[in-house]
């Protein structure tokens, strides 16, 4: 009986450790995919792109790595 005990201790703590590592990477993968919402002029230049004022509401980055974000 004491045997039965303690093995589903340690698969349960096993179970609850393989739980954590599992969302603390999936965190970590979405994390590092996030773009963000807008970039500054400086980014949008640095990175290759150019601002287009042109746009009706907010001014725009084309081309380079931000193509298409919003320019704050």
């Amino acid at each position: 009986m004491r045997i039965r005990r303690i093995l589903a201790a340690v698969f349960a703590t096993a179970a609850l450790a393989g739980l954590g590592l599992t969302g603390a990477a999936t965190a970590t993968a979405t994390a590092g995919s996030v773009t963000p919402a807008s970039v500054t002029p400086g980014e949008c230049t640095d990175n290759g792109g150019t601002i287009d004022r042109s746009t009706p509401v907010l001014p725009t980055c084309r081309g380079g790595m931000h193509d298409g974000q919003t320019v704050d």
